[in-house]
C-alpha cells in the first residue's frame, strides 16, 4: 500500500514505516493520552518548536543520553509515561525502592531499578526485599495451559495450499474427541463458544483431505456408476448462459489449460454446449482425475435456480459410463475406489456446510476462528467474548460489519447503506449497536466535535450549503466541501450555531460508525492473523478470484509471535506512535513530529533489556525481533533523523544514531546508521571522530555491501596524512578498476534532477538503458539481453531455490498467505538450510540451472514469490540467462542471496546481455548505465566488485551527448 509522502516525499525511512503501517486505522485508543503526555518522556533531544512552526533548542532543559520512563508521579502511584499504555492492572508491579507501580515486564522493571539506585532513595532497599518484587506477573484473563503443554511446547502443523480450498487454503484441523474435551491442533480446549465457531466455519477451515476423518465411507465397484451426487456449480459470473432451466442436463468438460486451477472442470449445457460456471475446486480434485485418467463420464441436471445470477447454483450429478481410452486405463481399481471415497466425503462436508454467497463473510468468521485458536492468550476475556459472539448473530449483521469494517468510514448514512446481500439494513444495525459492535447516531446530544466532523463529511456540498449557520461569503457558491465543514465547525465553537447537531441529525438521518471497541479487537486481531499492514481481508477476495495463487508449503509452529499480550500492547502501541508520526508528516506539523520523535527515543530498548525468549534460537530471534516495540520505534527515529538532517539539526541527529547503534547491536540497518553518523559528524566539522566512527564501522561485521563501500571511501577521503599514514590492505578492493564503455547518443534533455533522454538509432525516443541495448546489439558485439536491473536475477533465485525457500523449517511461515519465510532477509535463512541450499547450489554449480527453471516454472507459474516476476520475463529469455552465465557464476549469486537475500536484492546492474557460441555454450555480461549527470552509488559499485570477484563480465557503460565541434582555425598571413 502507498500513500501520498505528503510534504516530505524523499525522508529516508518513510515509505518503510507506511507499509509497516498499513491502512491507516480510523481510532487510535492511545493518541490523546500520547501526545498529551509526550513532554513528559524524557529523551535526548531538548527541542520544541515556536510559534511559527520552527524547531528550536529548549533553554534551561538538557538533553538525555539516556531515555528513561520514570516520570513525575501523577499522584496515584503510577507513572504518567505508562498510562498511555492502557495496561490491566494485574501487568502491574510495586517498585520496593520507591514504591511506585511500575510495568511487570524485564525492560522496565530493571531500567526503573536501575534509575532509582543510582538517583537515590531514603527507602532502605535489601536484598530480600528485592527478591520478593514479582517480576512476573499474570495477565488477567489468561488462558492456563493443560497439563501436557506445560511438558513441552505446542506444535501447530498446517499444510497450507490455498488452492485445496479458496476459504482456508488447507489449514490441518485435527479433531479428536477426548471426554468432555476436544482436542484442536495439539491443544486442549473445552467444548464452549470456541468449538460453537468451530462448526460454523468448518467448511470453510478443511479440506477434503481432512473431512476424510469425519466420514466413514466405503465404496464398492458397483457403487460408482449411476450414484448420483448432489454439488453445485460456482463462479457463475465466467458463465457464457446467464437463463437457467430447472432440470437442465448438463455435462462436465476438463480445463487443464487454467492457469488458475489446473484441475478446472467447466459444467456445460449439454443442449448448447454453453459453459454454465465450474465445479467447486475442493471437489474438481478428486473429479478431474477421474475423468482425465480414468476415462470416467459424467452427467447431471439443475435441480434449483438461484435468487441472483451470480448465486451457485444446486445440481446432481452421477458417473454413468467409461470412455473408450488406452489400455491400463481402468485397471487402477483401487485409485479410482480412492478419489470416489474422497468426492462422497466432500459431498457430505459441502451437505452439512453449503457454501455460501457471501465469500467475504465466511473469510472474516475464519480469521477470528484461526486467532482463537491460535492466540487466545493475547486477548481478554471479555475480547473474546465480542469475538466469539460474531458468528451467533444474523448473517444480515455479520455482512453489514464486515461490509463497515473494510470501508474508510468512519461515519456511514443509513439511507446509502445498499447491499444486495443485505435484505434488512435497519435491522442489522440494530442488532450490532445492541451488541456493542457499531454506535448510532441518532440523537443530538452529547455529540463531540471530531464525531460532528465525520458526520459533515458524510453530508453532500448541496447539503452542507443548506445548513442555515454556516456564514454565506461572497462567493460562497465556489466553496470546497473542506471549507463548508471548517466554517460549520468555527460557528458552532463560536457559540454562532449552538443547533448544529440537530441540524446534522435532520440532513443526515442515522449514521453509524464501528465502535471503538470492535475497532481496537479485530484490527488486532486482523494484525496477529496476517502479521503485517499490507494485507488485509481484501487478500482474501484476491485469492477467492483467483488473481493471486500462493505456494504451498507447511506451517509448522511451536513458538508464538508474541510471547505475552503485554508485549502485543507494547507492539501495538509502537505502531499507534508510527501513524501519529506518518499524519503529523503530511499535516507538516513540527510540534507534533517532536513529540512523536521524543516517545520513540524515550521507549526504545537497550540490549541489556531488549533480550529474546530463552527458547526462540538466535536465527528465528533475528526475524521475531520484527514484530517488538523497539524495532518499531527505531523505524519511527530513523524517520525522524532525516527529519532533522534536513532541517540541519546535525547535533540531534548525531545524537539519535549513536542511540539507535547502542541499542541494536546486531541489526542490518547498522551500515546505513553508520555511514549517516560519520557524514553528521563532519558536517559539524568533527572530521577526526567522523574518521574513527567510519573506521570502526569497518569492524562492525553488521555493515555490509553498500554502506562498506560508503566506509571505506570515507576512511580514504578522510584518512589522508597527516590523520593516517597507512591504506589498510583490506581496501585493495576499492581500487580495482571497473570496465568502462562510452557510448554517444543525441541527447533530448540533460537537466539535472530528470532521467535522461535520448535519440535512439531508430530516431525514437528512449532512454539511457535503451540506447544501451541498442548498442550491444549492434556495434558493441551483437548482444541480446534486457534491461531489468534486480528483477531478472530475483526471478531466476527465486526459480532456482524454490524447493529450498519453502523447504519445511519450523516457525517460519505462520499464515497461508505469505510469499517468502519470514527469515528470508535474516542470516538464519541460510544457517538454518545449510545443507539443503549447498547441495542445491552444486546441482546449479555442476550444470541442472536450465533444468531446475524448466520444471519450476511448469510446476509454479503464476504462483507468487517474493521478487518472482511471472509476467515481465519469458521462460525463453531466463532458459538462455542461466545457460549463457554459466553453472558456477549462478551458484555464487544464489549463495550470496541465501547468506543476505535483504543487503544484496537491489542494485544489481541495468542490464544483463547475452550471446550464444553454438547451441548449447554462450557468454554473459552485466552493465550498469550511467547517463551525463549520473553516477555509481555505492551499493552499485558494492555490485560490480562483487560480480567481478565471482567470475561475472561486468562494466560500465556511460552515455553522454556529442562533444562540440572545434572551430575551424585558419593561418592568415
Amino acid at each position: 500500500m502507498r500513500r501520498s509522502p505528503g510534504a516530505f516525499p524523499m525522508l529516508t525511512g518513510r515509505e518503510s514505516l507506511v507499509r509497516l503501517i498499513g491502512k491507516r486505522r480510523r481510532f487510535l485508543p492511545n493518541r490523546h493520552s500520547l501526545l498529551s503526555s509526550a513532554s513528559a518522556f524524557q529523551s535526548c533531544l531538548n527541542l520544541g518548536t515556536d510559534g511559527s512552526g520552527k524547531i528550536v533548542s529548549l533553554e534551561g532543559r538538557e538533553g538525555l543520553s539516556l531515555p528513561e520512563r520514570e516520570v513525575k508521579d501523577s499522584g496515584d502511584g503510577v507513572e504518567n509515561g505508562e498510562c498511555a499504555l492502557k495496561t490491566p492492572a494485574s501487568d502491574w508491579v510495586t517498585c520496593p525502592v520507591c514504591g511506585k507501580r511500575v510495568r511487570g515486564g524485564d525492560y522496565g522493571i530493571n531500567l526503573h531499578l536501575d534509575t532509582c539506585l543510582t538517583r537515590g532513595t531514603k527507602r532502605k532497599v535489601t536484598q530480600r526485599t528485592l527478591l520478593q518484587l514479582n517480576f512476573s506477573p499474570r495477565l488477567k484473563g489468561q488462558v492456563c495451559p493443560v497439563e501436557s503443554d506445560l511438558e513441552q511446547p505446542t506444535v501447530d502443523v498446517v499444510r497450507n495450499n490455498p488452492h485445496e480450498d479458496l476459504v482456508n487454503g488447507g489449514h490441518e484441523f485435527d479433531r479428536v474427541e477426548n471426554g468432555d474435551g476436544l482436542l484442536l491442533n495439539g491443544c486442549a480446549r473445552s467444548l464452549g463458544s470456541e468449538c460453537q465457531i468451530a462448526r460454523k466455519v468448518r467448511s470453510a477451515s478443511l479440506s477434503p483431505k481432512k473431512v476424510a476423518t469425519h466420514f466413514d465411507i466405503s465404496v464398492d465397484d458397483e457403487d460408482i456408476f449411476g450414484t448420483v451426487v448432489d454439488t453445485f456449480i460456482v463462479g457463475r459470473k465466467f458463465s457464457d448462459e446467464k437463463e437457467l432451466k430447472l432440470g437442465m442436463a448438463i455435462s462436465l468438460l476438463r480445463e487443464p489449460e487454467n492457469v488458475k486451477d489446473p484441475s478446472a472442470i467447466k459444467v456445460l449445457s449439454a443442449d448448447s454446449g454453453c459453459c454454465l460456471g465450474y465445479l467447486p475446486r475442493s471437489l474438481a480434485q478428486y473429479v478431474s482425475p477421474l475423468i482425465e485418467k480414468h476415462c470416467l463420464s459424467f452427467e447431471g441436471s439443475v435441480t434449483s435456480l438461484p435468487n441472483h445470477n451470480h448465486d451457485i447454483v444446486p445440481i446432481k450429478i452421477c458417473c454413468h459410463g467409461m470412455i473408450p481410452c488406452g489400455e491400463g486405463k481402468h485397471d487402477d481399481v483401487d485409485g479410482i475406489k480412492c478419489l470416489w471415497t474422497s468426492i462422497l466425503q466432500e459431498v457430505e462436508a459441502a451437505r452439512k456446510n453449503p457454501p455460501s454467497m457471501t465469500k467475504y463473510q465466511q473469510n472474516f468468521s475464519l480469521l477470528i476462528h484461526e486467532v482463537l485458536i491460535r492466540s487466545s492468550n493475547l486477548f481478554t476475556d471479555d475480547e473474546k467474548l465480542l469475538m466469539e459472539s460474531f458468528t451467533s448473530l444474523l448473517d444480515d449483521s455479520q455482512r453489514l460489519f464486515v461490509r463497515l469494517y473494510s470501508r474508510k468510514g468512519p461515519w456511514f448514512r443509513l439511507s446509502n447503506i445498499s447491499y444486495p446481500e443485505i435484505s434488512d439494513a435497519l435491522q442489522a444495525v440494530n442488532e450490532l449497536s445492541g451488541k456493542g459492535y457499531v454506535v448510532p447516531f441518532d440523537c443530538a446530544e452529547g455529540l463531540q466535535t471530531d464525531e460532528m466532523m465525520g458526520i459533515l463529511r458524510v453530508l453532500t456540498v448541496s447539503e452542507l450549503r443548506e445548513i442555515s449557520c454556516i456564514p454565506k461569503k461572497k462567493g460562497s457558491q465556489n466553496s470546497t466541501k473542506k471549507d463548508l465543514i471548517a466554517s460549520a465547525l468555527c460557528s458552532y465553537r463560536d457559540g454562532l450555531c449552538p443547533v448544529l447537531p440537530s441540524m446534522l441529525l435532520d440532513k443526515a438521518g442515522v449514521c453509524v460508525k464501528i465502535s471503538s471497541r470492535a475497532e481496537t479487537v479485530f484490527w488486532r486481531a486482523e494484525r496477529i492473523f496476517f502479521l503485517n499492514g499490507e494485507q488485509d481481508l481484501s487478500t482474501f477476495l484476491l485469492v477467492d478470484l483467483g488473481a493471486v495463487k500462493y505456494p504451498t508449503y507447511n506451517c509448522t509452529n511451536s513458538e508464538q509471535i508474541f510471547s505475552s499480550r503485554s508485549c502485543l500492547l507494547d507492539y501495538e502501541e509502537a505502531i499507534e506512535v508510527a501513524q501519529l508520526m506518518d499524519e503529523s508528516l503530511d499535516q507538516n506539523d513540527a510540534d507534533q513530529v517532536l513529540r512523536c520523535l521524543k516517545i520513540a527515543d524515550s521507549r526504545v530498548d537497550l540490549p541489556s533489556e531488549n533480550v529474546s525468549r530463552s527458547s526462540i534460537s538466535g536465527s528465528e530471534a533475528a526475524f521475531i525481533s520484527c514484530f517488538t516495540a523497539s524495532w518499531v520505534y527505531s523505524k519511527v527515529i530513523l524517520l525522524g533523523i532525516s527529519y532533522l538532517e534536513r532541517e540541519h539539526r546535525y547535533q540531534d541527529a548525531i545524537n539519535l544514531l549513536k542511540r539507535l547503534l547502542d541499542c541494536f547491536i546486531s541489526d542490518r540497518r547498522r551500515g546505513y546508521w553508520t555511514v549517516r553518523l560519520s557524514i553528521d559528524l563532519e558536517h559539524l566539522g568533527f572530521l577526526d571522530e567522523s574518521l574513527s566512527v567510519a573506521e570502526d564501522g569497518l569492524l562492525d561485521p553488521w555493515v555490509r555491501a553498500g554502506s562498506r563501500i560508503a566506509l571505506q571511501k570515507r576512511v580514504l577521503r578522510l584518512g589522508k596524512p597527516p590523520r593516517r599514514w597507512k591504506i589498510p590492505r583490506s581496501f585493495e578492493i576499492t581500487k580495482w578498476k571497473i570496465k568502462e564503455v562510452h557510448v554517444q547518443g543525441r541527447p533530448l534533455n540533460c537537466e539535472m534532477g530528470k532521467k535522461s533522454r535520448f535519440y535512439g538509432e531508430d530516431g525514437e525516443q528512449c532512454g539511457v538503458e535503451q540506447l544501451a541495448l541498442q548498442y550491444y546489439a549492434n556495434e558493441g558485439g551483437c548482444w541480446s539481453g534486457v534491461h531489468t536491473e534486480s528483477g531478472i536475477w530475483l526471478t531466476i533465485f527465486g526459480l532456482l531455490m524454490w524447493d529450498v525457500i519453502f523447504s519445511d523449517v519450523p516457525n517460519v511461515f505462520r499464515t497461508k498467505f505469505q510469499t517468502a519465510p519470514l527469515d528470508l532477509e535474516t542470516d538464519g535463512f541460510y544457517l538454518a538450510r545449510k545443507g539443503l541450499i549447498e547441495t542445491h547450489l552444486q546441482n546449479i554449480h555442476d550444470g541442472m540451472a536450465e533444468e531446475i527453471i524448466i520444471t519450476s516454472w511448469e510446476s509454479h507459474v503464476g504462483t507468487a514469490c517474493r521478487g518472482v516476476n511471472w509476467d515481465r520475463h519469458s521462460l525463453s529469455e531466463l532458459r538462455a540467462a542461466v545457460t549463457c552465465v554459466g553453472g558456477p557464476c549462478l551458484a555464487s549469486l544464489c549463495r550470496l542471496l541465501s547468506q543476505d537475500y535483504r543487503s544484496w536484492s537491489s542494485g544489481m546492474p541495468d542490464l544483463l546481455l547475452w550471446r550464444f557460441h553454438g547451441e548449447y555454450r554462450g557468454e554473459a555480461k552485466l552493465v550498469e548505465v550511467k547517463g551525463p549527470n549520473d553516477r555509481l552509488s555505492e551499493q552499485q559499485r558494492a555490485w560490480l566488485f562483487i560480480l567481478m570477484e565471482c567470475g561475472f563480465n561486468a562494466e560500465v557503460c556511460k552515455v553522454t551527448p556529442p562533444l562540440p565541434l572545434e572551430p575551424n582555425t585558419q593561418n592568415i598571413s
